[in-house]
């Protein structure tokens, strides 16, 4: 007979061996888990999945004196292509933020606290309305669906931009993460905004995207999260890159990057090279923020919001 401590060996071993086996079978090391549900609570924002949906459940946001929001408007006949749009008290020919969420390309909610409440109690005071929009996600769609979501919105919007008391020939685009993504892909490819019926816009605001080449980060070791969104499809890879897409100069851009994050400024600047030599007016911002703290601190007090605010008032905007 085993003695206690021999049964305590024995029962450990089968633990490693179990896990070991479980880890060869997934192709996945034990670091390598760590490390993809940490990039995935990073893309939503620094939660895990739950906590996010309950915050997002749960937060409540009290609009500046005299404002208004007007939720879940349709913008296409899917439940997730809707927008919310709060709107200043009394604005006329109002600037437009027109706000993409983030979140793998697989999950996130254009009414979460972190995409909305200090965009919202900065800029509308300012005089702006914030339009935050929701899309399809993978795997109804693939990141390109997403993108004419995107589009197909800031063709609504700018539609009724008159109607909520905005100026459709001054909207900024602005993203963050995988929504950061899709509006530098749209200032890359403007086709795809046009030919969804949108018009021009001012420029564009990145908020840490690290996809500006999916063509690298697919060729190289990467989280799982870019092969649930990305797949196999070679084609898709390049036509979802804004880098690869740039032919002309775009729009002004920014391009916020965490410093934190070895793959996120690389990326940005990749991006920005390119569209310099095109002629093109992009800078990159690197700040020492966590991903979803990026998100989340847009708007309040600090170096993030005066540099955002300072390329909005080169754009001529308040």
């Amino acid at each position: 007979m085993l003695s206690s401590i021999g049964k305590i060996v024995v029962v450990a071993a089968v633990v490693l061996a179990t896990t070991a086996a479980a880890s060869s079978c997934s192709g996945q090391t034990m670091r390598e888990r760590w490390q993809q549900r940490a990039a995935e609570r990073r893309a939503n924002g620094g939660q895990g999945p739950f906590a996010a949906r309950r915050m997002q459940q749960q937060q409540s946001m009290a609009l500046p004196s005299g404002a208004q929001v007007d939720r879940n408007v349709a913008y296409g006949s899917d439940p997730e292509q809707t927008l919310d749009v709060y709107r200043p008290a009394n604005a006329q020919n109002a600037p437009v933020i027109f706000m993409v969420h983030g979140g793998g390309w697989a999950r996130g909610d254009k009414e979460a606290a972190g995409v909305v409440n200090n965009k919202v109690g900065h800029w509308l005071p300012k005089g702006y309305i914030v339009v935050s929009v929701g899309y399809r996600l993978v795997p109804q769609v693939t990141p390109m669906g997403e993108a004419q979501d995107v589009a197909k919105a800031l063709a609504f919007a700018q539609g009724k931009a008159r109607s909520w008391g905005g100026d459709p020939s001054r909207f900024v685009l602005m993203g963050h993460s995988a929504g950061a993504h899709l509006v530098s892909l749209l200032s890359a490819a403007p086709s795809i905004a046009t030919n969804a019926g949108a018009g021009s816009w001012l420029g564009t605001v990145a908020l840490d995207s690290a996809a500006y080449n999916v063509v690298d980060i697919m060729q190289q070791s990467h989280f799982s999260l870019y092969d649930k969104a990305f797949g196999n499809d070679r084609q898709l890879w390049s036509d979802a890159s804004p880098t690869l897409r740039l032919a002309h100069a775009p729009v002004p851009m920014l391009l916020v990057c965490s410093s934190r994050r070895a793959d996120s400024c690389a990326q940005a600047r990749g991006f920005a090279d390119k569209a310099t030599s095109l002629g093109g007016r992009v800078s990159v911002f690197p700040i020492d923020l966590r991903h979803g703290e990026i998100n989340a601190e847009l708007g309040a007090s600090g170096d993030l919001t005066a540099q955002v605010d300072g390329f909005l008032q080169s754009l001529n905007l308040p």
